[in-house]
């Protein structure tokens, strides 16, 4: 089940003379429980496509639905409303407030929520369990590592059950061992809590823990790999071939 579908989806920037088109019509889905990720060199419209996916920038044309739900149908009120309840986001810059501790960042989606106390203190045990944090979640973001803040921004995107988290470049500022640390959980939390994710990088080894890895050239979608049952290294491995083709070097944006 079709859990995101994008149909046409456009994006231009600028009017005119000085117009830009970043999106040219791409359409996809996102099926339920999929780890996908979008990968393409600087400027082939991933982060914008990530963007318009999760309602932080619109279309110019197109239609994106998630769970049924149109988003350009959508007033401001009621996108807002729709992002808190049904949608998680994690960055690469984490977007912690310094000035909580990381059990209070990690509680600060359900602060207008109407979930019971005792249910979110239950997610919250578990969640922190799984990624291996309960042992920081009085600290201040200053007082903790940046893996640790990751895996606290994940945690974050993660307590309210959305329907689909988005990561932008998550282990962008992770060494190999902290963004290891954090794919694996994501992928575990994928697999046994069937959490749709949707997630752009630059990196293969990162890309290599999707299920599913989409491939954009030029605003368009050029080619897509399913992992099926291949290992991480086979999958990693076909994933560096299609970044040859396209490009290598332009992945570093």
């Amino acid at each position: 089940m079709a859990i995101l579908s994008g149909r046409k989806i456009k994006k231009v920037y600028g009017k005119k003379s000085t117009a830009q088109e970043v999106l040219k019509g791409i359409n996809m889905e996102v099926q339920e429980g999929e780890f996908v990720g979008i990968m393409g060199p600087s400027g082939s419209g991933k982060t914008t496509l990530l963007n318009v996916l999760a309602s932080i920038d619109k279309t110019t044309e197109g239609i994106i639905e998630i769970s049924g739900n149109n988003l350009s149908k959508m007033k401001e009120r009621e996108l807002s409303n729709f992002r808190r309840e049904q949608l998680g986001f994690i960055f690469q810059d984490y977007n912690l407030l310094d000035t909580l501790t990381v059990k209070e960042n990690i509680f600060l989606p359900l602060s207008i929520s109407k979930v019971p106390k005792k249910e979110a203190e239950e997610r919250f045990m578990e969640l922190t369990k799984t990624l291996g944090i309960e042992d920081i979640i009085n600290k201040y973001p200053n007082e903790i590592s940046g893996g640790e803040k990751q895996r606290t921004s994940a945690a974050r995107a993660l307590i309210s059950n959305p329907s689909i988290v988005f990561a932008d470049e998550p282990t962008g500022a992770l060494d190999s061992k902290a963004a290891t640390a954090l794919l694996s959980n994501l992928e575990k939390i994928n697999h046994h809590k069937k959490v749709t994710i949707v997630m752009v990088t630059h990196d293969a080894v990162a890309a290599s823990f999707c299920s599913r890895v989409l491939f954009l050239k030029d605003g368009q979608l050029y080619t897509e790999l399913y992992k099926g049952e291949k290992d991480r290294t086979q999958f990693f491995q076909e994933i560096m071939n299609i970044q040859g083709v396209l490009g290598g070097d332009g992945y570093d944006a």
